[in-house]
């Protein structure tokens, strides 16, 4: 959620009120003022600001609202999240309620107490924030690719892609990363963007089984293979016939065990424990591990062939602490969840809840944030999360985002180097490039302070 000031619009028809409220509001925020409905239109539209304050009596109706009121149904229409804060003296009181009514965030009172009018637009402009966030992390999950995956950053989009990619080929795949990572939230969308979504995804952790347990989980055992065996079993390669098999920490899986994986995997058959009937199946094998499976062949813990066999396509998920922005939309993710499942009141973050959450490393990775973002949830005290309440130290500041407008300035300052570069100065040229006339091309050169050499 970015800290930066709030883009305010001010609309009054008073030079004096206006210049009053600019000087007074500008330390803690991007300050435009209009004078009139046209006025605040432009400025909307060039600027978009988060926040406005509108007096309603604004020409040629000074003395009614009539003008306001059309100001205020205009903005909203034109941007509905904008947060706008109507001017009410107490003869226009009914005026100020209409405008409420009407969609505007609140009123203040005049004559103008600056003390309140600041509070008015740090709350409003903390409300925009909130739905703003919200609005983000509903769009970054439809717009995800991959079902069941919160994430934004350009490390984690790069996976997705390749997901994307390898998921209609019948490869097998393996999936590197600390613990936490979200391997088989990703092993899950490799088996529903493949042609095998329709079978069975079958999953098993070959470290939380004991190894002599472990082939007959896999590969099933007949009535009697051994002491306990009093009925037939089916193992998890034969429940997944037709679909994917996903071994997850592959690397603690016993040298002995390795051995029979291998020899299944080459011609996709195999014997339950006791049997002696052939069972071939179709699937597709899905592996992963937090270890270095490189360093484990070279002391010989893990077999080099069944490596290869396993990991025609390697794919490697970066931690948490690398996902820049991710730990903060994860964080809104779990608030959203854990507030209804708890039924708590919790609406956000305070500043330093937001600069814990950038700045603490993460060594539990995804996992432990939503452990932590529990936790935060049922023992907030107040409307807010706080650093205490997730058990995170507050380290500096809250990472500030940059505004949309210094986006687009950077992206339009980058496009109109380049293109003059390219036509090596040629106004004409350069339009042509970038799909403007020339005196666009001469007014953007003017607001973005390039000349030519």
């Amino acid at each position: 959620m970015s800290e930066s000031n709030p883009r305010l619009l001010i609309v009054e028809d008073d030079p004096g009120l206006q210049s009053q409220l600019r000087w007074a509001l500008e330390e803690n925020a991007d300050v435009y003022v209009a004078g009139d409905r046209t006025a605040a239109m432009t400025v909307m539209r060039k600027e978009e600001p988060n926040v406005v304050v509108l007096d309603l009596g604004l020409p040629p109706d000074i003395n009614g609202a009539t003008e306001g009121l059309a100001t205020l149904g205009e903005i909203l229409s034109f941007c509905p999240s904008t947060k706008i804060i109507v001017a009410s003296g107490n003869e226009e009181r009914e005026n100020a309620v209409m405008a409420v009514g009407r969609g505007a965030y609140d009123f203040y009172p005049k004559p103008v107490d600056i003390d309140v009018l600041k509070l008015i637009i740090g709350r409003a402009w903390h409300v925009f924030q909130l739905e703003e966030e919200r609005r983000r992390l509903i769009r970054t999950q439809e717009n995800s690719p991959l079902s069941g995956l919160v994430a934004s950053s350009p490390e984690m989009l790069k996976v997705c892609r390749a997901i994307e990619r390898i998921a209609p080929s019948d490869v097998s795949v393996m999936l590197t990363g600390e613990s936490g990572t979200g391997k088989e939230v990703l092993a899950h969308a490799l088996h529903e963007l493949s042609p095998r979504a329709g079978e069975n995804f079958v999953a098993i952790n070959c470290a939380a089984i004991p190894e002599n347990l472990l082939e007959s989980e896999l590969f099933g055992h007949e009535k009697g293979a051994f002491t306990g065996a009093v009925k037939q079993t089916i193992g998890k390669v034969e429940q997944a016939d037709g679909g994917t098999l996903f071994l997850d920490e592959i690397g603690d899986m016993p040298l002995s065990l390795q051995a029979k994986l291998l020899r299944f995997l080459q011609d996709r058959s195999f014997e339950r424990i006791g049997g002696r009937k052939k069972i071939s199946v179709n699937l597709r094998i899905v592996t992963a591990t937090n270890q270095n499976l490189g360093s484990m062949m070279q002391e010989g813990s893990f077999r080099e062939d069944l490596y290869y066999r396993i990991n025609e396509v390697g794919v490697d998920i970066p931690p948490l602490r690398d996902r820049a922005g991710d730990s903060v939309l994860l964080a809104n993710f779990y608030l959203l969840r854990f507030k209804k499942s708890f039924e708590r009141s919790v609406k956000g973050f305070t500043p330093d809840a937001i600069a814990a959450l950038n700045s603490y490393d993460w060594p539990g990775n995804v996992r432990e944030l939503e452990n932590r973002m529990k936790r935060a949830v049922v023992m907030s005290e107040g409307g807010m999360i706080t650093a205490e309440d997730l058990d995170i130290e507050a380290s500096g500041e809250a990472t500030s985002l940059p505004t949309l407008k210094a986006v687009r300035e950077a992206a339009e300052t980058e496009a109109v180097t380049r293109a003059l570069a390219v036509a090596q100065d040629n106004i004409s040229q350069a339009a042509k490039l970038l799909g403007v006339s020339r005196p666009t091309l001469y007014d953007l050169m003017k607001q973005l302070h390039i000349k030519t050499k």
